[in-house]
């Protein structure tokens, strides 16, 4: 779906519930309140699929502030520090951009979901907490400036990124190393992996976006199999291996997505069953 500002991803899920009238329901990839965008979520038989998804890559749209801190590295959060930033120039920010793009080192933010021995880092901040999360690799594949403002002094920007990145930490760094600050004003998330703002509807007008079908084959190469082998599937039985690199979405003849399937060995075994013979 297509997230509003102002809603939290738990927020989403009981909305949906009472929607479809079912207590089955999932998402993939939490949003921040407020942020908005693609939002994924899995009903009955589809929140198992969600762990075995495949969304390596997001896509955002942002605007960066410069000039403040905040506790959050967003506009929600205390300002921490703040000072002039209209002598920054595009050419300066550009300069900084580009060494915040490829592989880079990345603290995510201390209100981030991540857990610390088993507790979120937000819900350890919202505590009193000290946090401090260690460093660790994303990758930004593009960080475009679309627009530039001077009063305030603030860039639109465009993000490609591996999943992990934090677009908050972004805005956080770029503006120290401008020696200014930095936070987020907006965000919105448009692609999740092979799934984008056209497959999302909005909260007042919900709909079913793929079937269960559908999203197999969106996320894994398609193999075909025949109406027998779609039965040994659906009861969790192997095949012979093929030769198959990685996981892939088997169809049977009817045009149904059986289960995930993955060589293991000497066999073709089942990773997710889709549409189990019990059910």
């Amino acid at each position: 779906m297509d997230k509003p500002a102002g809603m939290t991803s738990h927020d989403v899920v009981a909305r949906i519930r009472r929607e479809f009238g079912t207590r089955k329901v999932g998402h993939a990839g939490t949003l921040d309140p407020m942020a908005t965008g693609v939002l994924i979520l899995g009903i009955e038989r589809g929140t198992k699929f969600l762990a075995h998804m495949v969304a390596a890559t997001k896509a955002y749209d942002a605007t960066i502030r410069l000039g403040a801190s905040t506790t959050t590295d967003d506009f929600e959060g205390e300002v921490i520090n703040q000072t002039s930033a209209e002598h920054i120039t595009d050419e300066q920010a550009l300069a900084e951009i580009k060494k915040l793009t490829g592989d880079i080192m990345q603290k995510p933010a201390k209100v981030s979901a991540i857990k610390i021995d088993g507790k979120r880092a937000y819900q350890r901040v919202r505590d009193g907490e000290e946090v401090d999360i260690p460093a660790r690799p994303v990758t930004v594949s593009r960080f475009d400036v679309n627009a530039s403002r001077t009063e305030p002094r603030e860039f639109d920007v465009t993000v490609e990124c591996s999943s992990g990145t934090y677009i908050r930490s972004l805005a956080r760094d770029l503006g120290d190393s401008l020696g200014v600050g930095g936070h987020l004003t907006a965000l919105r998330r448009t692609a999740v992996g092979p799934f984008l703002l056209a497959d999302a509807s909005p909260i007042d007008n919900l709909q079913l976006s793929l079937t269960l079908d559908e999203a197999l084959v969106r996320c894994y190469p398609r193999l075909d199999v025949t109406e027998e082998e779609a039965a040994k599937l659906a009861m969790g039985q192997w095949l012979e291996p093929r030769g198959l690199k990685g996981t892939h979405a088997a169809v049977g003849p009817d045009g149904r997505s059986v289960a995930l399937i993955k060589e293991q060995g000497r066999r073709l075994a089942t990773v997710f069953v889709a549409h189990p013979s019990t059910l």
